[in-house]
């Protein structure tokens, strides 16, 4: 109610005795006292919303401990639903402001000061008709919460504390905050907290994950890396039920996981966690990025295959490289150069000995004059140079991070540096003009920031009158509890309006990412193309990431599913791993297995480093012959990667996919770390281990169709694994049921495969009927899919009708796509039985008429499937059609729960 109505609004306080469940914690010896981190709060008041969306209590400190720093006496907690989908709760201190990440950075929804109740609630209990969750206050000594499930019962997150366990309290210092919530071993699947490399995508349980934003390599297992997420999800079996829990905090973290609790131990900031509902792992992805942001729009150039290395020497090694590419006719659509081509490795500069400025242009215009794109690297670190421009333009903008009240000086690739404060609001019109500068010297299509967590090669002493470069908890930064100081710059260093390194550290490549973004779109007028290391929670609205400096061994190449799949969850849809590694020697057949795979991740890259040997996709011939295959595959799938990045976009569903995305109600699914889904349909299974021919691929039930080759299909009544056979030249992709790909035909640039007729693949299914959809549009406008722009898409949709065998498309916005004379060539169904082993009839009717020049194929598989083809189509795809095939006799085959269109 409003005070200004002059209605009057009751409180009430509720009163928690200190000892109604668990008694006071009771210690028996004063060393035993002396090591007790906390010893938790007790309830003092609550205060409800009479909407009953939100909630407000204050906790009181039952007793101090001088351990980790002094405790905060009173804390105030706030619950509530910001959506039916989603539920905050934030602890802080009731008196002081606290760091907390600001809304010009990642906006949400402000905190509001609630009116006084209406009513009691014992216990007191936050819950919404329209919502799934149930927040309450439970009445325990220490204090604790549970949020549960109201369609199940089931408890998602429960911090009551354990008795006499003082690592079971919530405990709340200047610098040290510690929150638990237990879980149920048995039926809790968690995944997420990252970037840490990992054989295992599910969490497995007794490790610690560190958060702490590191140039640290890739390569190295189960330690904190280059991005900081404190974001899980819990899938919980066995009916596959779904939430999300995310910790938005920026500051440095231990997130302790055992199985059957997780516990959170933060240097900093407050408590900010937000659940949501799901129920499902793509509604939880889609809740979830409804709060970050959706993944920013990529363009379409970006899905062809990259080349880069550490180590080129010089332009005529690019015109070499391209050339060889070329000639082995292996696709190519962008050369990378990393900081080779600097002048002693200063950003926004060209080595005038070895990329000379006019015969970079050249190279750079034969690119595009091809189709093909350019991007370089660049890092944060701003050479102290009088004599360089971008030094002087930064020192005049008084945009440099700073200490003591001058900029920080640390030292990277061009020696010593002062570091951009992406903060600071003058850093980003000096970032884009340095970015413009440079483009016009040279006309590259996107850029790679690299070395933004912040790297620095040398480490700061701590400031001796302060806690915030040592802080009293140590995190297990680089899983020896190294000082948070070393290879970084100095938590002491202050950002735009006094705001420490400590608290910004982990946001740095977040910003970065941001002023890139915004840079290229204001200076080229495209849709940007940045690539990042360096990421934080809302990255993907910005930027692409891949993952870092991994080695040329067969673990690594394992690694990369887990690390993807990750990042799919983290809203960075497009990610990629360096193919055939960064770091070390790769061999033939590493690199030929690496490609097969490689060509499947979201953003397909090969990258090595200097004083490796070679290893670009043409110097093997096994490896050229394997590259043409799999890349040929994959620029055929273009317009489904495309598509893909749209729904991306919209609804924030990764690219690359784990397979309980699309099975959450298949247990066996929860455990797979070695397989992939691309969409809700495209399995991809590949060889991880040295010497093997076949592989144990896990599928679940249906019938799932190999898309190199359509006559070999499996088909499952329940989920299992199979062996499949997978020689030395081939990996598995295979297409399920009930989906409908838009494809296009093979070339060597995205470019002409775009300007190639469009094949619809129709995988009928045995349940019902077949979908899928393709967004089409420039590939480069800035906004995708905006109110009169320039796209279209198509849906498609393909079942059965009496006798009648139906596909049809529906087409918003059929402008766009009819104004690109695009036309789909071909129709092949897969899936068909042997009642269509003869046609009686094929009709088509388009938004031109009835089309009758169509040749009909049909082909029986050794599986008991037909193979229908229908080609020599020349329909504009920008035109609603309906095509309808009669099989020469009735349909008795059964497919089971077919409805009609």
């Amino acid at each position: 109610m409003n005070k200004r109505n002059g209605t009057r609004c009751s409180c009430f306080l509720l009163c928690i005795l200190f000892f109604t469940l668990l008694g006071p914690p009771i210690i028996s010896s004063s060393s035993e006292a002396e090591s007790i981190i906390g010893y938790g709060y007790n309830l003092r008041s609550v205060t409800t919303d009479p909407a009953g969306k939100s909630l407000t209590a204050h906790l009181q400190l039952i007793n101090g401990s001088s351990v980790f720093g002094p405790d905060v006496q009173l804390l105030s907690l706030t619950a509530s639903f910001e959506t039916k989908d989603r539920l905050r709760i934030t602890i802080t201190d009731a008196n002081k402001p606290r760091w907390e990440i600001p809304n010009n950075i990642l906006p949400r929804q402000k905190k509001n000061r609630l009116p006084p109740p209406l009513h009691r609630r014992s216990p007191p209990l936050l819950s919404h008709p329209s919502s799934d969750f149930i927040f309450t206050l439970q009445n325990t000594t220490p204090f604790g919460f549970t949020v549960s499930r109201r369609s199940s019962g089931e408890t998602l997150f429960n911090t009551i504390p354990s008795h006499n366990k003082p690592s079971t309290y919530l405990i709340f210092k200047d610098q040290y905050l510690q929150l638990t919530s237990s879980l149920p071993p048995h039926t809790s699947n968690l995944y997420g907290i990252g970037e840490h490399t990992k054989g295992s995508f599910r969490l497995q349980p007794n490790q610690t994950l560190t958060l702490w934003n590191a140039d640290i390599a890739s390569a190295t297992t189960d330690v904190n890396l280059y991005g900081s997420h404190p974001f899980y999800m819990d899938i919980r079996s066995p009916k596959g039920k779904t939430h999300g829990v995310l910790l938005l905090n920026s500051n440095g973290m231990d997130v302790v996981y055992t199985g059957d609790r997780i516990a959170y131990k933060v240097i900093g900031g407050m408590l900010d966690l937000y659940f949501f509902a799901g129920p499902t792992p793509e509604m939880v992805i889609e809740q979830y990025t409804d709060l970050i942001g959706r993944p920013a729009p990529m363009p379409y150039w970006s899905f062809g295959f990259h080349q880069c290395r550490y180590g080129y020497e010089d332009v005529y090694d690019l015109e070499n490289v391209v050339a060889g590419y070329a000639k082995a006719k292996i696709p190519l659509e962008v050369m990378w150069t990393d900081i080779d081509y600097m002048d002693g490795y200063k950003d926004f500069t060209l080595d005038p000995i070895n990329f000379p400025v006019d015969k970079m242009k050249k190279f750079v215009d034969r690119l595009h004059k091809n189709g093909q794109k350019y991007v370089v690297i660049v890092d944060p670190g701003i050479s102290v140079n009088e004599t360089y421009p971008t030094y002087v333009r930064g020192m005049k903008a008084e945009i440099f991070i700073k200490r003591d009240g001058v900029p920080y000086l640390g030292k990277v690739w061009p020696g010593l540096t002062y570091f951009p404060d992406f903060l600071n609001p003058s850093s980003e019109s000096f970032w884009s003009n340095e970015i413009r500068i440079f483009l016009d010297l040279l006309p590259v299509d996107g850029l790679w920031i690299d070395m933004n967590e912040l790297s620095n090669f040398i480490s700061s002493p701590a400031n001796p009158s302060s806690t915030i470069d040592d802080p009293p908890y140590k995190i297990n930064n680089s899983g020896y509890q190294r000082p948070i100081n070393e290879k970084t710059v100095a938590a002491t260093s202050l950002h735009f309006g006094n705001v420490t390194e400590y608290n910004i550290h982990n946001l740095y490549g977040f910003l970065e990412s941001r002023a890139t973004n915004a840079a290229l779109a204001n200076v080229t007028g495209k849709r940007p193309f940045v690539l990042s290391r360096s990421t934080f929670v809302g990255s993907g609205k910005y930027t692409a990431h891949w993952t870092g400096d991994n080695a040329a061994t067969w673990s690594d190449l394992a690694y990369t599913i887990p690390g993807i799949l990750n990042f799919g969850l983290f809203g960075i849809p497009m990610v990629g791993a360096d193919i055939c590694g960064f770091s070390g020697n790769t061999t033939e057949e590493l690199c030929r297995r690496w490609i097969q795979l490689g060509a499947f991740y979201p953003f397909a890259r090969d990258h090595s480093s200097i004083g490796t040997s070679r290893q670009e996709l043409y110097i093997w011939k096994s490896v050229a012959a394997t590259a043409r295959k799999v890349l040929g595959l994959r620029y055929r799938l273009l317009p489904y990667f495309y598509t893909l990045m749209y729904e991306a976009h919209s609804k924030g569903i990764p690219i690359a996919r784990p397979i309980f995305f699309s099975f959450p109600d298949d247990t066996k699914t929860y455990e797979i770390s070695s397989q992939f889904l691309l969409g809700k349909g495209v399995m991809v299974s590949p060889v991880l281990v040295s010497g093997a021919v076949s592989v144990d691929a896990y599928f679940p039930a249906g019938n799932w169709f190999d898309l190199f080759d359509y006559s070999h299909s499996l088909s499952l009544e329940k989920g299992e694994y199979v062996k499949l056979d997978a020689p030395p030249d081939h990996i598995n992709v295979h297409v399920r049921e009930g989906n409908i790909l838009g494809m296009q035909g093979e070339a060597m640039t995205t470019q002409e495969a775009r300007n190639t007729p469009f094949e619809l693949l129709v995988v009928m299914s045995s349940h019902g009927n077949s979908s899928g959809e393709i967004f089409m549009d420039n590939g480069e406008d800035v906004e995708i899919a905006g109110k009169g722009g320039r796209w279209s898409i198509v849906r498609f949709t393909s079942g059965f009708v009496r006798n009648k065998l139906i596909l049809e498309s529906e087409v918003i916005n059929e402008e766009f796509a009819v104004s690109q004379k695009w036309i789909i060539g071909k129709v092949t169904f897969l899936g068909l039985t042997r009642d269509f082993n003869r046609i009686k009839g094929c009709g088509l009717c388009t938004g031109a008429g009835m089309e009758n020049r169509m040749a009909v194929k049909v082909e029986e598989n050794h599986n008991g499937f037909v193979t229908l083809e229908v080609s020599k189509l020349s329909m504009l795809i920008g035109k609603e059609f309906k095509m309808e095939i009669v099989p020469d006799k009735q349909i008795t085959a059964v497919y089971n729960g077919v409805t009609q269109l």
